[in-house]
């Protein structure tokens, strides 16, 4: 019996995909700063959610969920740029830009919707003070009821405005990226 024979072929990886510049010249391009806008407004809605006492848990922790994290992964996609680190990963990087920036578009919009409607909740119509010095509450017309001061309030409509910034910032990302993976 005798071994197999050893395969001839040759296995190669076919070299990066990439058309953003390496190195600091990224930033002189629209991605780099949108990367950068999307860092500097995803940081901003990340401290307003966490200064503001958190009304209602289960939507605006999702928000700084989406908020933290994105905010750290782009922070490292733009430091593997920054670095030159692209030229030294063979993978598709103009497909990888598309699909982390459409990612993170999804979940942006889910948090923005989110923090939008905690916002929107900050009514009070359903406190009655009665004749004789009695709170009561009658029946909410919503299925969210916040109770934020007036500077809670602000700091949340803040974060909501800048939830939408981000989000449309993700969207030019994707859409440039869809652009570029295309050619």
């Amino acid at each position: 019996m005798s071994a197999a024979p050893a395969s001839t072929a040759a296995t190669s990886f076919p070299a990066p995909v990439v058309t953003l510049p390496v190195g600091p010249e990224v930033l002189r391009t629209y991605s780099g700063a949108l990367v950068c806008l999307e860092i500097f407004f995803g940081g901003l809605v990340w401290i307003l959610v966490a200064s503001a006492n958190v009304a209602v848990p289960l939507l605006q922790g999702w928000v700084m969920f989406v908020s933290l994290s994105v905010f750290v992964c782009s922070s490292a996609y733009l430091a593997v740029f920054l670095l030159g680190l692209v030229d030294r990963i063979d993978t598709d990087w103009n497909f990888l830009d598309m699909a982390y920036h459409f990612g993170a578009l999804l979940f942006y919009f889910g948090a923005f919707v989110l923090e939008a409607a905690t916002t929107a909740a900050h009514r009070h119509p359903f406190l009655n003070v009665t004749s004789s010095g009695l709170l009561c509450l009658s029946q909410p017309s919503q299925n969210i009821i916040t109770f934020m001061d007036e500077r809670q309030y602000q700091i949340n409509v803040a974060a909501t405005v800048f939830a939408f910034v981000v989000t449309v910032c993700y969207g030019c990302s994707t859409f440039m990226g869809f652009k570029r993976w295309r050619k």
